[in-house]
Parts: C-alpha cells; structure tokens; sequence
C-alpha cells in the first residue's frame, strides 16, 4: 500500500516509517527537515519536504496515496496538531482520499476517565495544557470530516519493545492501567489498522 506520514521525524512518526517499510509498504513521509530522516534508507521510501501548516503542501504530497497516518507534534506549543490535521483533512477531500490514522492522546472524550490525579491536574492541567487543547481541537476536526478515520489514543511513550500485551479499547471507568505505552507499539498499532475496519470511525484508546 502507498502511505503518507505527517510528523514522520518525530518519536512516534519515525517508528511508523520504519514499520511500514518493513511491511512492504511504500511510504512517503512529509517532513520540514528531511536531514532528521537521514538514518533511515531504503527503496521504497520518498521524502516530501513541506510545512504541514501549508495547505498546498499538504495537497502536493497527497498525489496518488491510498492512505494517510498522522502523528503531528508539536511540544508544548499548542498549534500545530490541529491546524496541521485541518489540512490534511481539507486537502484529503480535495484529493479524493479517504482513509485516516491518527494518532492523539489517552485523555480526551471519555477517556478522561483514565487518567490518575497526575495526569488530570498537573500534566494536563498545567505543564502539558496547551498541547492537551490542541490534541482536543485536532480530534473535533476529525469527528466532523466524513473521512474514515481511526483516531488512537495512546498513553505516555515509552523506548520499549513490541509485546502486544497491552490493553485496546478500554471505557473511561478502566482504571488499572500504568499509564505508559512503547512507541513501537503505537506505530505498530497504527499500522495494523490499514487491514481492518474493527475501528473505522472510532477513537480507541490503547495502554498498559
């Protein structure tokens, strides 16, 4: 399958890449600094150099894909998910493409439920607010497309490796949870859902 990866150079993003070169896939990953992705070399991968918070940008990289991931970062800062995400949906449209992997945060909607004291107050309550906001906005721009999406909601990332043994698809009254979860898993995750609708048009959220 041909894929798109906007936030391709960040912790999650690059994981993704990796993986999605290992499934066979081919895969295109939309970056500002292309050098952040000089590690990786293989045939099937395409650099596209461009600012997600460009919308021409966003629809010269979608030419001729057949799926896109998102995993925007953007540190405290609070603008770039969702302005980012609401050109890739606007320009997705444009395109004629439809499917959508997004990757936001355990926290949001129902899944507030889950967080510990920590999380709701002092994480996102203060020190991570603004990133907490975006997330939040980047998710209403999804549910309001008539895109099918998969938004994933992950906990706090981890360096661990693949065990699968983590939970998917938890209610917000789920509380035995450690909050934490390998970015590995979260990309391979991601990955997984380009073969199945089992979360087409839902959000899930995914922890240990």
């Amino acid at each position: 399958m041909k894929v798109i990866i906007f936030g391709a150079t960040g912790t999650v993003g690059i994981e993704i890449v990796k993986q999605a070169l290992k499934n066979g896939d081919e895969v295109t990953a939309f970056v500002r600094d292309p050098q952040k992705l000089q590690s990786i070399s293989h045939p099937n991968l395409y650099i596209h150099v461009g600012d997600v918070l460009s919308l021409n940008d966003v629809e010269n990289a979608l030419q001729n894909h057949e799926a896109v991931f998102c995993a925007l970062g953007d540190g405290r800062k609070g603008k770039i998910r969702a302005e980012g995400t609401k050109n890739i949906i606007e320009a997705m449209r444009k395109k004629g493409l439809n499917r959508l992997i997004c990757q936001t945060t355990l926290g949001l909607g129902e899944s507030y439920g889950n967080l510990n004291f920590i999380w709701k107050h002092v994480m996102f309550g203060m020190l991570l607010k603004r990133a907490f906001q975006d997330h939040k906005l980047q998710e209403k721009y999804i549910l309001d497309s008539n895109l099918d999406y998969t938004i994933v909601r992950p906990s706090a990332f981890t360096d661990d490796q693949i065990t699968n043994k983590y939970s998917i698809g938890f209610d917000g009254s789920y509380k035995k949870l450690n909050l934490k979860i390998a970015r590995k898993e979260v990309a391979d995750f991601m990955i997984r859902q380009l073969n199945t609708n089992e979360y087409l048009k839902r959000t899930v959220s995914i922890s240990n």
